[in-house]
């Protein structure tokens, strides 16, 4: 029973046995607890974070009984590093969870390229280029899962968020744009869009304004990287192999910059 490219667990408490994930950005907050949750599912996770973040990564490998691998996303060879990892590793790829991502906030009349450059590198090209690497490398199974990390941010938009706004609509534009080439490899391609999400990230925010954000919510708090995790986790489940091309907010009914 299930649609085209999707199927029933044959294990409903780990509907991810026998699979082999990749989480960028997963040495901490939202990626750590994308790790955990597919590594519970049943995954086998590939933990993904810069060299500077190695040793919070190996924590995360290690809690999750995966492997670290340590590279920038934005680096020419990125996907192929990740591509060599898994075939060498477990054979292939199942689901590839575009998370890293990076902020650098400031009132548009005053953001340089300096505050463009990098958050459009590693928020949207990574993502782009990584995947395309994966897909001409044929790094992935039958039925591959693609999903990536947007944001309320690029929907609604956001007070000196443009740059970040921008690069988390091209995300949405990405999964939008390429479902059909997922489906004819058998898989989807779809995205999340935290809301506030409760980080080390968002901690940085001036207090009156995360306030501000929890109050927005229906849920008059903000949200837990595990509320993220587990939207992930649905999409990259074999039952959800009838959605492709779809952006599921994770807000609390809430759209910080409308």
């Amino acid at each position: 029973v299930g649609s085209h490219g999707g199927e029933l667990p044959t294990d409903w408490e780990r509907p991810l046995a026998g699979r082999v994930a990749v989480v960028t950005g997963a040495a901490r907050g939202i990626g750590a607890a994308i790790a955990r949750t597919l590594a519970r599912d049943g995954a086998t996770v590939v933990v993904v974070d810069v060299p500077a973040a190695g040793d919070a990564l190996a924590r995360v490998a290690n809690e999750v009984h995966g492997t670290a691998l340590q590279l920038d996303v934005t680096a020419d060879d990125a996907g192929a590093r990740i591509a060599e990892h898994v075939a060498a590793r477990h054979g292939r790829l199942d689901v590839m969870v575009h998370n890293a991502g990076i902020t650098r906030d400031k009132l548009l009349a005053n953001m340089t390229p300096d505050r463009w450059d990098p958050v459009l590198a590693v928020n949207v090209l990574a993502p782009l280029r990584i995947t395309e690497a994966l897909l001409e490398a044929g790094a992935f199974g039958p039925a591959p899962r693609v999903v990536g990390v947007a944001s309320t941010s690029g929907i609604a938009g956001n007070r000196g968020q443009t740059n970040y706004g921008a690069s988390k609509a091209g995300v949405i534009g990405m999964v939008r744009a390429w479902a059909g080439r997922l489906a004819e490899a058998g898989g989807t391609i779809n995205a999340v869009a935290p809301g506030f999400i409760e980080t080390d990230m968002t901690a940085k925010i001036p207090p009156v304004t995360r306030q501000v954000a929890r109050r927005l919510s229906s849920l008059q708090q903000g949200g837990q990287p595990v509320d993220v995790a587990e939207a992930i986790a649905f999409l990259a489940s074999p039952q959800a192999g009838g959605i492709n091309g779809q952006v599921l907010r994770v807000c609390g009914q809430n759209l910080v910059g409308r």
